[in-house]
C-alpha cells in the first residue's frame, strides 16, 4: 500500500481488526520512509456497480459520495457515525444484490429516502429538498404535508 503522505510504495500493517458491523477490515499502517501512520479499510465487493444519471451518463458507484450525502443531511442531528456507516453498508449490499450492474440514480435516491424517513425526519426533509430539487418554500410545505398525511 502506497503511503498517502510521501508516496513510498512499501508500508507495514501494524494492526488489523474487523469494523463494528463486520463489514470491513480496518488496518492501521505505518510508513517506514516518513514515519506516518494511516488507516485503510478492506471491503468485499460483489460486483462493479455503475450509477446511471437522469441524463444517461454512467459513473462508477461511489460509496464515499453516498456517505457524504448522508453526512450532509444528518449534519448536527443526533445520529452517530456508526449508524451512518451501517446505512451506507446496507444500501451498498442491497444495490449489489439487485443483480444489475447499472443502477439508476432514482433507485439509490429512493433507498436513501427510505432509510432517512425512518431515522430522522429533519434529515429526510433536507435530503428530499436536494434530491427532489425544491425551489421555494411552497415545495417544503407540500412535502411536509405529505409526510404528515403518511403518518396518519
Amino acid at each position: 500500500m502506497r503511503c498517502p503522505f510521501c508516496g513510498h510504495d512499501d508500508t507495514q500493517v501494524k494492526d488489523s481488526r474487523p469494523t463494528e458491523d463486520n463489514s470491513a477490515i480496518r488496518r492501521r499502517r505505518y510508513c517506514s520512509a516518513c514515519g506516518s501512520r494511516f488507516t485503510t479499510f478492506e471491503r468485499v465487493q460483489l460486483r462493479e456497480l455503475s450509477v446511471v444519471k437522469s441524463n444517461g451518463e454512467k459513473t462508477p458507484f461511489d460509496r464515499d459520495k453516498l456517505s457524504r450525502s448522508l453526512h450532509i443531511a444528518l449534519r448536527k442531528r443526533p445520529v452517530n457515525e456508526d449508524k451512518i456507516e451501517r446505512i451506507v453498508n446496507s444500501i451498498q449490499r442491497k444495490l449489489e444484490t439487485l443483480g444489475e450492474s447499472e443502477i439508476p440514480t432514482k433507485v439509490v435516491g429512493e433507498m436513501v429516502m427510505d432509510y432517512l424517513s425512518d431515522l430522522d425526519k429533519v434529515a429526510y426533509v433536507r435530503f428530499a429538498s436536494v434530491y427532489r430539487n425544491f425551489h421555494e418554500a411552497k415545495d417544503f410545505e407540500e412535502f411536509i404535508e405529505q409526510i404528515g398525511d403518511n403518518e396518519n
